[in-house]
């Protein structure tokens, strides 16, 4: 009787040992890609040339990463572009942070009146961005907002690396930071995406002053 109760045992432990690992990586997965990474596909052009249409990235929850000025953000469009009446995803580039006084004259970009780097794309699009300050964009595109001289607490100023057709700040105004998914990076493994590409994306965000950047990548 005692025997047969040990061989029992056993075969549970057998039977149970691999199933309870298997739950557990099973519930792993589950909340990373649930909580902590969200895989997004990038639509569209607005990004080019450091991201292209089709390009899969990832997306870290901004509770674990921080959101610099510089970094790449997935968010939701809804109730920040009018033109969006459903939920729908955003990937644009962060230049200003709550606090930030951001204008743009002939190619340059000023945050906090200090010139920006925008190495990062060619100067056909620095040159494609304007001239502005938020006074003017709010009246001339009717932001949803109130006019702020700064961004205002917990929201964004963004901008996509392909001025010339992006969609962005400079059109609906800032993003909440409610509407944030994550902040996007290009892993090593992901197929098509030069070094170069790959360094404007997870990195960029450390090198942002003009004549502070070096040429390290």
């Amino acid at each position: 009787m005692e025997t047969k109760k040990i061989k029992e045992t056993s075969w549970l432990k057998t039977i149970l040992k691999p199933l309870t690992i298997c739950c557990f990586c099973f519930l792993f997965a589950y909340l990373m890609f649930k909580v902590v990474i969200t895989p997004t596909i990038v639509s569209g052009p607005s990004m080019v040339p450091n991201l292209v249409n089709g390009e899969r990235v990832w997306a870290i929850n901004s509770n674990i990463l921080n959101i610099d000025r510089g970094s790449v953000i997935v968010f939701d469009a809804y109730e920040v572009d009018p033109s969006v009446g459903t939920n729908k995803l955003y990937v644009k580039r962060v230049i200003g942070l709550p606090g930030d006084k951001v204008t743009a004259s002939q190619g340059t970009i000023y945050v906090n009146d200090r010139p920006i780097d925008q190495r990062f794309i060619p100067e056909k699009q620095q040159k494609a961005t304007g001239k502005w300050n938020f006074k003017s964009l709010s009246q001339k595109h009717m932001w949803p907002h109130s006019a702020s001289t700064v961004v205002p607490k917990d929201q964004y100023f963004v901008l996509g690396d392909n001025r010339s057709v992006s969609n962005d700040s400079r059109y609906f105004g800032f993003v909440p930071k409610n509407k944030v998914k994550g902040v996007v990076k290009v892993f090593f493994w992901t197929k098509d995406t030069s070094n170069q590409r790959r360094y404007y994306i997870n990195k960029q965000s450390k090198k942002f002053w003009e004549g502070e950047v070096k040429n390290d990548h």
